[in-house]
C-alpha cells in the first residue's frame, strides 16, 4: 500500500472513531434526559376530503411553497387502475366512484385543496413514472421521473404552465453525462448560488448540480466524492466493507445553510455528507441491517437558522427519526407500521413548513399525505415515541 493511502486510511479511521465517541456522548445525554428535541402530533383531519370522487395513488413527492402551501405528486393511473376502487375510470364505468386525482395537488395550510394539475402536454415529455416534486424560491415547480426512459427533468410555473425540459427522454444510463439524467429521484435547491441539487438516482449513481436558470450541469459526484460508476454492486450486505459507490436509488441530496449537502444513499442505509463542491466530509449509517428498500429515504431540516435537527424518513422500518444534524446522532423517533393517522406504509418523502410542521407522503399501498404539527421542543424521555397521537 502506498504511503498516501496509509494516511488516508488512518484519517478515515480517526473520523469513524470520532463519530463513535460523539454518538456515545449523545446517547448518554439522551438517556439522562438532558437533550431536547422537536415534538410532533399527527393532525388526523389534514388534509380535507378530496372532491370529484378523487383518490391518491402512490404518493412519491412533497414540496412547500412561499405561502406554506403543500404540493404533492402521486401516481394515480398506474397504481390505481387495477383496483375496483376506481370504477368511475373503467371503460365502461362500473360505478360512480372513484377516479384518480390529477398528478399534482396543492393544499393550503388548513388542508383545503387549492389546485390540481399535471400530466402529458404540449412541448414536454411527461415522465413514465413521475417521482419527486420541489418548489423553488420563485414558486416554480420541478419534477423528475424514475420510470423507463425518464432521463430528464421538468420545470413548471406555480399553476402548471410548462417552462423548461432539462435533458431528453429515453437516453441511456450514464452517470458521467452532462446532458441527460438517469431516473431522477428528487431535486433540492441552494438559492444563494442558484443551484439545483439532483439525486440522480434510480439508474445513475450520483449527485448532479445544475444551474437553476439554464439547467446546465455544473458538476457531479458519486459516493465519497468519487467519480461515479454505473457498475452493478449487487445486493447490499451489512457485513461487507462499505461500498465506495452509491447504490440505486440515490434518493435525496439536501443542501444546508452552512454549505453542506446531505445525501440519501438509500439501500446502503447511510447518509453521506459533502461540501457543496462534492468533497466528502463524513457519513452515518442508519439501521444498517435493513435490507431491501433500505432505511434512508428522505430528509428535511428544522426551520431554525442553524438547522439544528434532521428529520429522516425510513420507509422500510416505518418511522421518522429526529436527529442532531451536527453529530448525525438519533435523538428519538416516532411512527409505526399501519394505516391509521400517525402510522406509515412506506413513508417516502418529508418536508417542513415555515412554522416547523412536518409533512410526509407514502408510496406503495400507503397512498396518502400526512401532517405532523410542531409542538415545540421537549426533553427526550424515550428513544421511540410510537404513534404521536394528539393529546387533546
Amino acid at each position: 500500500m502506498q504511503r498516501g493511502n496509509v494516511i488516508a486510511v488512518g484519517t478515515f479511521a480517526l473520523l469513524v472513531a470520532g463519530l463513535a465517541i460523539g454518538q456515545s456522548k449523545l446517547q448518554a445525554a439522551v438517556e439522562a434526559r438532558l437533550v431536547d428535541a422537536p415534538r410532533f402530533e399527527v393532525d388526523p383531519f389534514w388534509p380535507k376530503p378530496l372532491p370529484n370522487h378523487w383518490l391518491l395513488g402512490s404518493t412519491i413527492g412533497i414540496g412547500i411553497d412561499s405561502r406554506d402551501h403543500v404540493f404533492i405528486i402521486h401516481r394515480g393511473d398506474s397504481t390505481l387502475n387495477q383496483r375496483t376502487e376506481v370504477g368511475a375510470d373503467a371503460s365502461p364505468a362500473i360505478g360512480d366512484c372513484c377516479r384518480s386525482a390529477p398528478p399534482i395537488l396543492e393544499f393550503d395550510p388548513e388542508g383545503n385543496l387549492v389546485m390540481a394539475w399535471g400530466g402529458p402536454g404540449q412541448g414536454y415529455d411527461w415522465p413514465t413514472s413521475n417521482h419527486g416534486i420541489a418548489v423553488d424560491d420563485k414558486d416554480n415547480v420541478w419534477i423528475g421521473g424514475n420510470g423507463a426512459g425518464d432521463s430528464h427533468i421538468l420545470k413548471f410555473t406555480h399553476d402548471g404552465k410548462f417552462l423548461m425540459q432539462i435533458g431528453q427522454s429515453k437516453q441511456p444510463t450514464n452517470s458521467n453525462s452532462t446532458t441527460s439524467f438517469g431516473r431522477v429521484a428528487k431535486i433540492s435547491f441552494d438559492y444563494s448560488a442558484q443551484e439545483a441539487f439532483v439525486a440522480d438516482g434510480y439508474a445513475n449513481k450520483r449527485v448532479a448540480v445544475l444551474d437553476m436558470t439554464s439547467g446546465a450541469v455544473k458538476r457531479f459526484w458519486g459516493a465519497y466524492g468519487n467519480t461515479p460508476k454505473d457498475t452493478n454492486l449487487g445486493r447490499y450486505d451489512p457485513a461487507a466493507p462499505l461500498a465506495t459507490q452509491f447504490r440505486n436509488p440515490v434518493h435525496c441530496a439536501e443542501p444546508s445553510n452552512d454549505g453542506l449537502v446531505y445525501v440519501c444513499d438509500r439501500p446502503n442505509d447511510r447518509i453521506q455528507v459533502f461540501q457543496k463542491s462534492g468533497k466528502f466530509v463524513k457519513e452515518q449509517r442508519i439501521a444498517p441491517t435493513t435490507l431491501g428498500d433500505g432505511s434512508v429515504w428522505d430528509i428535511a431540516f428544522s426551520k431554525d437558522p442553524q438547522q439544528k435537527y434532521i428529520f429522516l424518513a425510513d420507509g422500510k422500518n416505518e418511522r421518522v427519526y429526529v436527529m442532531d444534524r451536527q453529530s448525525l446522532g438519533i435523538l428519538t423517533q416516532f411512527g409505526d407500521g399501519g394505516r391509521q393517522p400517525g402510522q406509515f406504509f412506506a413513508v417516502h418523502s418529508i418536508a417542513t413548513d415555515s412554522r416547523g410542521n412536518l409533512y410526509t407522503t407514502e408510496t406503495y399501498e400507503g397512498k396518502r399525505v400526512q401532517k405532523f404539527v410542531y409542538k415545540g421542543l421537549a426533553p427526550v424521555t424515550k428513544p421511540n415515541q410510537g404513534v404521536v397521537w394528539p393529546t387533546r
